[in-house]
């Protein structure tokens, strides 16, 4: 049962644990509901015999009752405490371990993945999906299958009692469920597909908040507008639609659920009038009726919310079940050379991206990757890091395979600075020191010098301690630039990823960071990727990318001779300005 919960709920095994006592302390405090019925009818019974034989003798005296009562109250009152603590504040913590079993999760993905998910469906499965499993384990699931034991037990109970009675109480169950279970596939269908609309809606908000100056500079609002009704118009139909399918089918359910107290009406007064029965059982079997069904359609009305919660659980599935980087903490790489070693890689089947690309960035060099778009030159520098891991051939960093060191560990030895800068709403300081979180404000002062980031951070409100707003949307796209180059002049890593690091600066302000820059590399390794020829003419190698393959690798000097792939981008870069 413990594997069962763990496989179908991605819950860990505490939670299966707290889950399954949550499930037994329901069924107990539904049937400890019966035990004032019992204990009222069976005062009834002993003071109706008593007056209809006239007798004196009384088996309990009231003052028994009332402190049965009193008693019962007591142990339901701490059954009660119990079953909401394991229903509810154990289920809680169930959810707190699984939000960070999903952050855990995320950490130890390629960083590659972020990449190429939107934030909008991330953000749905962190938040959202997380939340409304929560609240369906914390008011639903155990509610579901207690009620099913709970039936089981008094049905049990109650065929061992009078099995007749019992009979005429119990024959809508199967029927009603069979009707409500007929139906699961298709409201499993329409669970997703609502799920999905409401998910490409987000996706559209998300779009719209994020590409608001291109729509209204090319006037598209309203085609936006239409787009997006036309989506919530969808929405809505689906969502009428099911709410329709799944009340209608509920209700038929309850229909043959009602037929149940009928059904105990008149077989009990058949049986009454034959003799059958005395009256007492004809009372406890109907209040029994009308308590027993309660159970039943609750777990109905849940179970509808079960199979919607399959959907969400799913996409738990498969981001749990979502390959891992891994490997060994403990690094110390001799040098910090990096080597391609007949590296093939794909971002999908069949399409490969890159071919046998053989080549070594020396420790102490900058090697320029430089090449047409789309080659392949920022996929070689984000493998180097180990943003993904690759298909075939190693990647070494000091002669070790870089595929057998946790990325966490790894990217201690980096500095990465590539052209989409991710600034966060906080002080100019604190995006800075970002490349190293226990720098001094004198260290991140002179970082943000050596950036040339002083000039432009002394002419804001606060300074330093100036809030730059999201992604540092009162910045310039330069600013933002040199902020990002700023944090890995901080960090000093021995190893420096530059991916178009000066693209959005002006030529005065990327003359002055490729001055800081030099200082920073010296006994380094550099990786540069620069469509401006004047960028790498400085390098110590250059490696041209075309297609996927090293199609050239030699000095500047070397390639501009050789009248190649080099020679003709710095010819026509030329003749451009």
């Amino acid at each position: 049962m413990l594997n069962y919960f763990q496989n179908k709920y991605v819950m860990s095994e505490k939670g299966a644990k707290d889950l399954f006592r949550s499930i037994i302390w329901t069924v107990v405090m539904d049937i400890s509901f019966m035990v004032p019925v019992v204990l009222s009818f069976k005062f009834l019974d002993e003071y109706m015999n008593l007056l209809l034989n006239s007798s004196n003798h009384q088996k309990n005296s009231i003052l028994y009752y009332v402190i049965m009562s009193v008693a019962f109250f007591l142990v339901m009152l701490v059954i009660a405490y119990v079953q909401y603590n394991s229903a509810y504040t154990k289920i809680y913590e169930e959810s707190a371990r699984r939000r960070i079993s999903l952050a855990e999760t995320l950490r130890k993905l390629p960083l590659a993945f972020f990449g190429k998910k939107d934030i909008s469906d991330l953000s749905s499965t962190i938040m959202e999906d997380a939340t409304q499993i929560e609240m369906l384990f914390s008011h639903s699931v155990p509610q579901i299958y207690a009620a099913a034991l709970t039936v089981l037990i008094m049905g049990v109970m109650m065929f061992f009692y009078n099995w007749q009675m019992s009979l005429a109480v119990f024959w809508v169950v199967p029927v009603s469920i069979l009707v409500f279970y007929l139906s699961r596939k298709y409201q499993s269908n329409l669970h997703a597909k609502l799920y999905f609309i409401k998910r490409e809606i987000s996706d559209k908000i998300q779009e719209g908040l994020d590409s608001a100056h291109e729509i209204k500079s090319y006037n598209r609002e309203e085609a936006f507008s239409n787009t997006f009704n036309l989506q919530l118009d969808n929405y809505e139909k689906f969502m009428i639609k099911g709410e329709l399918l799944t009340g209608a089918l509920i209700n038929l359910s309850y229909v043959f659920l009602k037929l149940g107290l009928p059904s105990v009406i008149l077989y009990g007064a058949y049986s009454l009038a034959t003799g059958s029965i005395n009256i007492f059982t004809y009372l406890v079997f109907l209040v029994v009726t009308a308590r027993i069904y309660n159970p039943i359609m609750d777990a109905m009305d849940n179970f509808a919310l079960l199979l919607y919660l399959n959907v969400r659980i799913k996409r738990m599935k498969e981001m749990d079940e979502m390959p891992r980087q891994d490997g060994k903490t403990e690094f110390y790489p001799k040098n910090y050379d990096i080597e391609f070693n007949n590296v093939k890689f794909s971002y999908q089947d069949g399409v490969q991206t890159l071919k046998n690309v053989s080549f070594t960035a020396k420790q102490g060099e900058v090697t320029a990757l430089v090449g047409p778009s789309g080659g392949g030159k920022s996929t070689v520098a984000k493998l180097a890091a180990r943003f993904w891991d690759i298909d075939k051939g190693v990647i070494a960093l000091g002669g070790e395979d870089i595929s057998l060191v946790d990325p966490e560990t790894l990217l201690n030895n980096y500095s990465i600075v590539f052209q989409d800068v991710t600034l966060f709403n906080s002080s100019v300081m604190d995006n800075i020191c970002l490349g190293k979180k226990d720098a001094s404000d004198e260290e991140i002062i002179k970082a943000a010098q050596l950036a040339q980031c002083d000039e432009f951070v002394k002419k804001l409100p606060q300074g330093y301690d100036t809030l730059i707003g999201e992604n540092g949307e009162r910045l310039s796209g330069g600013e933002r630039q040199r902020i990002s180059i700023a944090r890995a002049i901080l960090k000093d890593a021995p190893i420096i990823l530059l991916d178009e690091a000066t693209a959005s600066l002006d030529t005065e302000n990327e003359s002055k960071i490729q001055r800081a820059l030099s200082e920073l590399i010296k006994n380094k390794t550099v990786l540069i990727i620069a469509h401006r020829m004047r960028t790498v003419l400085g390098a110590d190698k250059i490696v041209v990318i075309k297609d996927g393959i090293i199609a050239e690798t030699g000095t500047p000097l070397e390639l501009k001779e050789k009248q190649g792939i080099f020679s003709s981008m710095l010819k026509t870069q030329y003749q451009n300005n």
